[in-house]
């Protein structure tokens, strides 16, 4: 619900538990008021201070500067006084600087969608927009508020529009601000690397600051687009969190700062270096949204959360409530060593076993045999797929498994015939040689050739056979990011412009092709993004998969996403990226906590490990209710107590539970662990293990997890209400 106090000249956006104020002072600044736990009071404009000295301008024009610089601005700019972080900067003759001013405002009932971006939709929300103006720069700046009637988020967004007869050059729009006052917060990101990604971290905030970005042109392995203001003494279950968490898939800003008057300023958006967009007469910039939660019931609460928004209100697939087909990827089972009749024979196997489909990764077209070359050539390389990409899949149809193929759309390889053709549509700048990285080169979405060439060739492949998933890669980040295609003055829109038309290209792809079950992936987890959930329901969380790696990479993952979202396989032992072994069992429970599926050679596993396929299929067809819609509970963290790792699922209706428990490190004298569950209803009777608890019991007195022989244990437990 959104309502405007004429009287008060107070806005009020209220979702089910919170509320978030702002406030129209000296009849033209927006002021940022309150976020918090819900209000029921409107008469809150004090909160601005502005009765405070410097007083308003209008009051006293004399300390207009230090108004700016002390005034908690909803949208505050750059150039004019506000020394904070700037959450918008415009360029006009060389000039950096606006000041907007209130204009108008109309709140309606639903959501717009954003142009050309990923956003979050559907019908149970309010939508405030208030429309700002920089008189002098003839620019509108259009501040889109909605509020979810049936989750506690917020979306913010902007929209420039260039009213005036110049040029515009935005050299900043960051998507959110907002102002609050310091109460001992920490700051939580998710850090890591490749192959470990999403690791959770938190640090005090001071007068310093601290921020998270990116600048590779995704959000990459290193940091992610998402930071937590967390109390002091916020716990799982208990404590104060701020979510703030960007639907974008490209560079990005995430930054607090503690002000000399001790409060904060919290923004997010596009990171500004290297961006730059001209804004004609008549054109518009849409920036892309960012969602806030708050939670006053610690951090599980805010996860519920963002869970609930992403799994009703962004993914889109036809997928998102369906199980999805458990895979065998054969990129570890023969990275580049592989062909037609191999992968049948791993099909055999497989569907003997009841895998449901096979993906043909890296290495089927141009002259691949290493990652030295091909990408941008898609057509079928007929040396290794004897009889053409058609007759293979109808082989593995027959077995009655489905069909996945992997590709690279966005690289081009120098030994390619696309690039030998067209070296031109390489981002590189005027006089350097472009950088590689895997030994390959960035197209440049800028052009609109290139985009149709793209489009042409996934889509080609596609429509000669009966496919039923794609797996989009990007293996590197973009570096030398010039085009020889946009003018000089245009040179810093190519970053987000590859963006955009990585964007159009999966949209145009799920139209065409409308049940196409789409994963993201960016050498593992780089671009795993609300971004990329809008077009994919689900991204591959890692090139790790070792089973003991994956609980700190998935508990941050898991975090903000659903694990239905969450790529996560099976894979041979000793590990492909730590070298550790771990029981086959294990490892199928830890992979259990995502979409599931097998990355090995099923043709060369131990017996013992193959005859164990079916049981752990029907498993995850089992549980997969509850990993798909179930709220999820963290109950112990490895990351914290490096010995054992446990997490619950739990029904919308409290009927039945699922228990995941890791035993990372065994320990002697050690006879059990104590658990609490969490999410149940007290007085409902519950089956676990044979015996029979009330939920009061199982979750204030705990439940004994009987200690495990060895290193590398994990079980499922079932909680079900009779």
């Amino acid at each position: 619900m959104i309502t405007f106090d004429e009287k008060t000249k107070i806005f009020k956006l209220d979702t089910p538990n919170t509320s978030y104020v702002m406030g129209i002072a000296d009849n033209r600044y927006l002021g940022h008021v309150y976020y918090g736990k819900k209000l029921n009071d409107t008469n809150l404009g004090y909160l601005m201070r502005t009765k405070e000295a410097p007083f308003v301008p209008s009051e006293n024009l004399r300390e207009k500067v230090s108004f700016f610089d002390s005034f908690p601005m909803e949208m505050p700019c750059g150039g004019v006084g506000d020394f904070r972080e700037s959450a918008l900067l415009v360029s006009c003759k060389g000039q950096e600087a606006a000041e907007l001013f209130y204009v108008s405002h109309e709140i309606f009932h639903g959501k717009k969608k954003l142009k050309g971006l990923p956003a979050t939709w559907g019908e149970n929300c309010d939508t405030l927009e208030i429309t700002m103006e920089d008189e002098v720069l003839g620019l509108q700046v259009v501040l889109s508020y909605t509020a979810f009637t049936d989750t506690d988020a917020i979306a913010r967004s902007l929209r420039l529009v260039n009213g005036g007869s110049g040029d515009l050059y935005v050299k900043k729009a960051l998507s959110a601000c907002v102002d609050m006052d310091q109460k001992d917060f920490e700051f939580l990101s998710l850090f890591g690397s490749w192959a470990r990604e999403r690791h959770i971290e938190t640090v005090p905030v001071g007068h310093g600051g601290i921020s998270i970005e990116s600048l590779r042109g995704e959000p990459g392995h290193q940091e992610h687009p998402f930071f937590a203001l967390t109390g002091k003494n916020c716990s799982q279950d208990a404590g104060e969190a701020y979510g703030f968490h960007f639907v974008y898939s490209g560079n990005f800003l995430g930054k607090v700062k503690m002000n000399q008057f001790g409060n904060l300023r919290a923004v997010m958006g596009i990171h500004p270096d290297s961006f730059t967009w001209k804004l004609e007469p008549g054109a518009e910039f849409t920036a892309p949204e960012v969602i806030l939660v708050y939670s006053d019931e610690g951090l599980g609460k805010m996860s519920r959360t963002y869970h609930d928004l992403y799994r009703n209100h962004l993914i889109r697939s036809p997928w998102k409530d369906k199980a999805r087909p458990v895979l065998i990827n054969n990129w570890e089972a023969t990275y580049f060593e592989f062909d037609d009749e191999k992968l049948l024979s791993i099909a055999r196997e497989a569907s003997k076993a009841g895998i449901e489909m096979l993906v043909m990764d890296d290495g089927w077209f141009g002259h691949r045999n290493s990652d030295n070359s091909s990408l941008g050539d898609w057509q079928v390389n007929e040396d290794k797929i004897k009889g053409g990409l058609e007759h293979l899949v109808d082989e593995v149809n027959a077995l009655g498994m489905e069909f996945g193929i992997w590709f690279e759309p966005e690289m081009i390889s120098p030994d390619s015939d696309l690039y030998c053709n067209h070296p031109d549509w390489v981002l590189q700048m005027q006089g350097r040689v472009p950088g590689l990285a895997r030994e390959q080169l960035v197209l440049d979405f800028s052009r609109p050739e290139v985009l149709e060439y793209v489009y042409e060739s996934v889509a080609s492949i596609l429509r000669t056979a009966n496919i039923s998933y794609v797996k989009w890669d990007m293996n590197r980040p973009l570096a030398d990011c010039g085009s020889s295609y946009l003018p000089e003055d245009q040179q810093g829109e190519v970053m987000h412009r590859h963006v955009l038309g990585v964007y159009e290209l999966q949209e145009r792809l799920l139209e065409e092709f409308p049940n196409l079950l789409l994963e993201n992936c960016s050498g593992g987890g780089a671009r795993f993004d609300p971004g990329m959930l809008y077009y994919s329901p689900q991204i591959w969380c890692s090139d790790d998969t070792d089973a003991v790696e994956r609980l700190m990479i998935q508990e941050g993952t898991q975090l903000v996403y659903p694990l239905s979202a969450i790529g996560a396989h099976v894979s041979d032992c000793p590990n492909h990226a730590t070298g550790r072994v771990t029981p086959f069992a294990t490892r199928g429970i830890v992979a259990m906590a995502g979409t599931f599926g097998y990355e090995l050679d099923i043709t060369k596993i131990p017996p013992e490990e193959r005859e164990m396929i079916p049981q752990q299929i029907e498993e995850f067809k089992k549980y997969y209710p509850l990993v798909n819609a179930g709220d999820y509970y963290r109950l112990a963290s490895y990351r914290e107590n490096h010995i054992y790792d446990c997490y619950e699922l739990v029904s919308k209706n409290k009927k039945q539970a699922m228990v995941t428990f890791v035993q990372v490190m065994a320990e002697p004298n050690i006879h059990s662990r104590k658990i609490y569950l969490k999410g149940l209803e007290e007085d409902t009777v519950y089956e676990v293990e044979g015996k029979r608890y009330t939920g009061s019991t199982l979750m204030y007195a705990g439940l004994l997890i009987p200690g495990m022989w060895g290193d590398y244990q994990a079980k499922i437990i079932d909680v079900l209400a009779v």
